[in-house]
């Protein structure tokens, strides 16, 4: 049985240190997320956003936790940052000199000030984007005009550039992906009025305690799955031989293995997929066309057309994805200058197609959980009549993020030569691969 270590996190000093400092941050993250831009009417714009949980305004105003409806100064979250990481990574197998860049410490740290230039620029895009569309909702700006739209983009272009600072001195100093814990407690915030609004809806009969049992269980399955999928993965097995190293020392031959992940990808086919669909529901919402909001009816959650082209994109997103961001030929190059080889492979261009024809095959069952754990949630939970969603997005990146910070936890105590947080069921195989 799983017994928690939770007294030796506080056994070491240094970890200590670096759970506090994550927790500052974190703390200053969200007291930050419920200051309001001068000038707003919070309440005309919290109107707004009830209505659009299947729009491009409802997904942004999920990852900041509400920081987008309440017109916060740290609005724009991490997004900004996240849209300027993703281009530079999809630049990669694009461009040669990026992906030369990608190969060594220091062209990596010149992405990185590249990262944060470029998402400057969005964030002062996106800034003036949010000023304008706020203007536009009837009784949500006291006093409108240029001065309205120039504070509040300069504000949340702040605001953005902070949230980007905050994050990096997480990762440097704390524990964990600074920017992947920002959205974690956002999206952990946003689930509180979720359960308000549940116990509500029990107090007035609209939901009976039977079905909210049965979707407990339902609850329960989907994160056992969940979690049981991301940490999933497939062991090639390697050899590297022994080694005369010179003066009669000789390594010794080693036994190990390449863990290929079932869900590779992670939570990015969601998300793209999401950006695609719900582009005509958004459109929708700002045009008087008659058949353009006919047409986006198609793609609102209820519909077979819906869930058949969601699930499409999600199978072809997780391919595309995990092409991106695995290179077998790379990693076969590796494992040769190690003198390494897959028993009964030939090293280099062999083993690069061996190793894609067994990518190919354990990314199939991962792209079909993918869209499982986005499609039936939402099927389900509307047959239920509850005013919430679990699963998809959210769900993927909250137990993503669980589970790497508790293995970077686990290893500063291991390290350290005290027990791990958890003495078994222990997290492998999270977001780290040998040999790559």
């Amino acid at each position: 049985m799983t017994q928690p270590r939770i007294p030796n996190l506080f056994k070491v000093p240094e970890l200590n240190e670096k759970l506090l400092f994550t927790l500052l941050c974190l703390a200053l993250y969200r007291v930050g997320s419920h200051i309001t831009v001068p000038g707003v009417d919070v309440t005309a714009l919290t109107q707004f956003f009830s209505h659009q949980s299947g729009t491009l305004f409802g997904i942004y105003d999920m990852f900041v936790g509400g920081g987008l409806s309440r017109a916060t100064v740290l609005a724009l979250g991490i997004m900004p940052y996240i849209s300027a990481s993703i281009f530079w990574q999809l630049m990669g197998p694009v461009s040669p000199t990026i992906e030369k860049l990608n190969r060594d410490e220091e062209g990596r740290k010149k992405l990185t000030q590249w990262t944060r230039y470029l998402t400057v620029a969005l964030a002062m895009g996106q800034a003036w984007g949010v000023a304008v569309f706020i203007e536009t909702l009837q009784g949500a700006v006291a006093h409108p005009g240029w001065g309205f739209r120039v504070t509040t983009a300069f504000v949340l272009t702040v605001g953005a550039i902070f949230v980007m600072w905050l994050g990096e001195q997480i990762t440097e100093r704390g524990i964990g992906e600074g920017m992947s814990l920002m959205i974690f407690f956002s999206i952990v915030e946003g689930a509180w009025p979720a359960v308000g609004k549940t116990i509500e809806y029990l107090h007035t009969g609209a939901v009976d305690i039977p079905k909210l049992l049965v979707l407990a269980v339902i609850m329960l399955i989907v994160v056992w799955g969940t979690v049981a999928i991301t940490v999933a993965a497939r062991r090639i097995p390697i050899q590297i031989p022994r080694k005369v190293m010179g003066r009669g020392r000789i390594r010794e031959g080693q036994k190990s293995f390449i863990p290929l992940r079932i869900n590779s990808a992670g939570v990015m086919p969601i998300i793209f997929a999401q950006s695609i669909i719900i582009v005509p529901g958004t459109l929708a919402q700002f045009s008087n066309v008659t058949a353009l909001r006919d047409f986006a009816q198609y793609f609102q959650p209820g519909s077979w057309i819906y869930y058949v082209v969601f699930s499409v994109l999600i199978v072809f997103f997780t391919y595309f994805y995990t092409a991106i961001i695995f290179n077998p030929v790379d990693l076969a190059e590796n494992l040769k200058k190690q003198g390494g080889f897959i028993p009964g492979v030939k090293p280099g261009t062999r083993t690069a197609e061996y190793i894609d024809r067994v990518l190919s095959r354990v990314t199939l069952p991962g792209a079909i959980f993918l869209t499982a754990i986005a499609v039936l949630p939402i099927i389900i939970f509307d047959e239920f009549n509850v005013p919430f969603r679990f699963g998809g997005t959210a769900l993927l990146i909250v137990v993503g993020v669980a589970l790497d910070s508790v293995q970077r936890m686990q290893q500063h105590l291991i390290l350290r030569q005290y027990d791990g947080f958890m003495k078994e069921g222990r997290v492998r195989f999270r977001g780290r691969q040998r040999y790559m």
